[in-house]
């Protein structure tokens, strides 16, 4: 029987866990049984999907540890510190990113404080981004843990309809990698984010434009992302708290009122986002800092510090295979003023040992008796790690030896080599 031209062809419902094609009505699976049914009455046009990694850092550590799966996980350290990630039993004790340390453990006593190893975050992100970009070539990172993917015109490659391709990508994380990820599936990028949200832990959720208007109409104007509290503010003022009042708006009055801004939030207030998924977007930068249990204001303890971070984010460009030709340092005084330098090489490195001289050379010219509470250093205008180049006899040998490091510590643990000016005792800042 063939569709009318008014009706999408294909199924409204699956299962997800073995896909087969469901009665809409049906509460569970009939041929496996399981309730984890995905419906919608346009579900093969259904082609845009925001896919997002629950509790990302909490839920690798809890992979690699299986005596912390049933305990609530923070990421991060440090009383002076703020969290990184909770796990999903931590937030249902109020814990969220960012949050102070000390009150996330007000909050969740019980928890347990692991410190972010950003190397194996990064390590595992891939696995994820190679395991999306097998499913189309259209793969936009928005960070470690998520993405955009436009499945368009794959269902013949795939043999079934991108929410299918997705309900199978899902299970293959979980089942291969090991972690679990939250997909969300519309017609653009701002329902398919908004949807990824509805469901999670495990969660697959879809919306179209005739779902959008009224399941937005309630929600607060800061839900719109770009909308900050100074903008929000601004828009309370023009009587605009919901984005019920956006959509009750004349496109003209909103444009005339907020220029480029009201056209923007008109559409979207509509579920109206016309922009591309761009694949070639990447990660900007590769930093690391850390915040200190006690304000520092000696160089030489300063510069240990800083060589340790210029290792760790050289870990990191070398893992994702990347080099850069901007260093900056980042510095935050004990009263929260913050400070950041940068300076450009001349060719693009990954070694830890160029990323600390830059880096050392700047950290000097601050460090004049100014107390601070955090360090950082990063690297930017990023190129692929192919073109890094050793350009001088100092820049060659610092290669050779960093990559004999490197090969050690593969072999034997990131303990088996430590470069002298690292080495400062036990441990005393939160990472």
């Amino acid at each position: 029987m063939t569709a009318s031209p008014t009706e999408p062809s294909g199924p409204r419902g699956f299962c997800r866990d073995c896909l087969a094609d469901q009665n809409v009505t049906a509460r569970r699976c009939s041929a496996c049984g399981s309730p984890r049914l995905v419906r919608h009455h346009a579900l093969p046009q259904l082609t845009l999907a925001h896919i997002d990694c629950d509790a990302f850092y909490a839920t690798v550590e809890k992979r690699d540890n299986p005596e912390l799966a049933d305990r609530p996980v923070i990421i991060g350290g440090g009383k002076r510190g703020v969290v990184s990630a909770a796990c999903y039993i931590a937030r249902t004790f109020g814990v969220r990113s960012a949050m102070p340390m000390f009150k996330a453990l007000e909050l969740c006593p019980s928890a347990a404080v692991v410190r972010p190893d950003m190397a194996k975050y990064v390590r595992v992100g891939r696995e994820v981004r190679h395991a999306m970009q097998a499913l189309t070539p259209l793969v936009e990172p928005l960070s470690i843990d998520e993405a955009f993917l436009d499945l368009s015109g794959t269902e013949r490659v795939h043999g079934m309809i991108p929410a299918k391709v997705l309900a199978r990508f899902a299970s293959q994380i979980e089942r291969e990698v090991g972690i679990t990820v939250s997909v969300g599936l519309s017609v653009n990028k701002f329902l398919a984010k908004i949807a990824s949200d509805l469901d999670k832990p495990r969660g697959f959720a879809t919306l179209d434009q005739d779902d959008a208007r009224a399941m937005l109409a309630d929600r607060p104007v800061g839900f719109i992302y770009g909308v900050g509290p100074a903008t929000a503010e601004r828009l309370s003022q023009k009587g605009f708290r919901r984005i019920a009042d956006l959509q009750k708006a004349d496109e003209i009055d909103l444009m005339r009122q907020f220029g480029g801004e009201g056209r923007r939030l008109w559409r979207l207030a509509r579920g109206i986002d016309d922009r591309d998924v761009v694949p070639d977007r990447g990660a900007k930068t590769i930093s690391n800092e850390t915040t200190f249990n006690d304000d520092i204001r000696d160089f030489a303890t300063l510069e240990k510090i800083l060589w340790r971070l210029s290792e760790k984010v050289s870990s990191r460009l070398k893992s994702g295979e990347l080099a850069g030709t901007t260093v900056t340092l980042k510095l935050k005084t004990a009263d929260f003023r913050q400070r950041t330098r940068s300076q450009s090489i001349h060719a693009p490195t990954q070694l830890a040992a160029k990323i600390f001289s830059i880096s050392r050379e700047m950290l000097a010219r601050e460090t004049d008796g100014t107390v601070f509470r955090l360090i950082g250093t990063g690297v930017s205008a990023l190129k692929p790690g192919s073109e890094a180049g050793d350009t001088d006899m100092i820049d060659r040998r610092s290669a050779h030896a960093e990559r004999a490091m490197d090969d050690l510590r593969k072999k034997f643990g990131d303990a088996a080599v430590i470069r002298g000016i690292a080495y400062d005792g036990p441990e005393k800042v939160r990472e």
